[in-house]
């Protein structure tokens, strides 16, 4: 069975909802049959690479709360990142552009590193004190390096824009197709949708019915006709 994970890296629920998701996973009797990929979204893909800003001043403007507002909101992410057993630095966090990590986790997935990945950027992003907007590009090089890719190859990536660009725009093309407007979002063999952060216990129940929707291929039955097989072709009787 294969979940699918549209996420971005500046979701605080995104960090949170994915813990959930493990915590349901690991409990899940079939887990070890369970495939998951994380597909991009970018919850800001219109702010340039260049304008970061901290995250309560951005939170104000975009939703038009006030600092106070905006800094208890921050003050309970932290309450249910930790609930998790996530860390969460609830003050003097920043927000940027996304789209270089995004372009970063498909490279990762071509190398089978992309949970490890994404994991390092949530964590470097939320709990850490240094940013991963304001130092450019050979921030992005350390964590990936942390999640056993190659600099070289995360270098030549960061240098040139077009590279898994359309990878980006394709998961993001698909996740409006899918009518997810907001991240977190899981899709469950392409036949069921969790959207949100929500508790292990749905993640627990949404596993579980997937995985009974699975059905064994029906054959018609047409007679016996020739084939081949393992053990060779069948010969012609005529």
């Amino acid at each position: 069975m294969r979940v699918e994970i549209w996420s971005d890296i500046a979701c605080p629920w995104c960090y949170v909802g994915k813990a959930r998701f493990e915590k349901a996973l690991q409990a899940f009797p079939h887990r070890d049959q369970v495939e998951v990929v994380h597909r991009s979204f970018e919850l800001d893909p219109g702010r340039a690479k260049g304008d970061i800003q901290p995250v309560i001043t951005m939170l104000t403007k975009k939703y038009g709360m006030s600092a106070a507002q905006a800094q208890a909101g921050e003050e309970n992410l932290g309450a249910q990142a930790a609930a998790e057993g996530l860390d969460y630095r609830t003050r003097d966090r920043d927000h940027g552009n996304t789209f270089d990590m995004h372009r970063l986790l498909h490279l990762a997935k071509e190398q089978g590193r992309q949970d490890e990945l994404i994991q390092v950027f949530y964590r470097a992003n939320f709990a850490e004190e240094r940013s991963v907007f304001a130092e450019g590009d050979e921030r992005l090089v350390e964590l990936a390096v942390e999640a056993g890719l190659e600099a070289d190859d995360v270098r030549k990536v960061l240098a040139d824009p077009a590279a898994y660009a359309d990878d980006v725009r394709a998961d993001e093309r698909e996740a409006a197709e899918l009518g997810a407007n907001g991240v977190p979002f899981f899709v469950l063999d392409r036949k069921y949708g969790v959207s949100g952060a929500q508790p292990a216990e749905v993640f627990e129940q949404a596993l579980t019915q997937a995985w009974g929707a699975r059905s064994p291929l029906q054959l018609i039955d047409q007679g016996d006709a020739d084939a081949c097989g393992p053990d060779g072709c069948a010969v012609p009787q005529r």
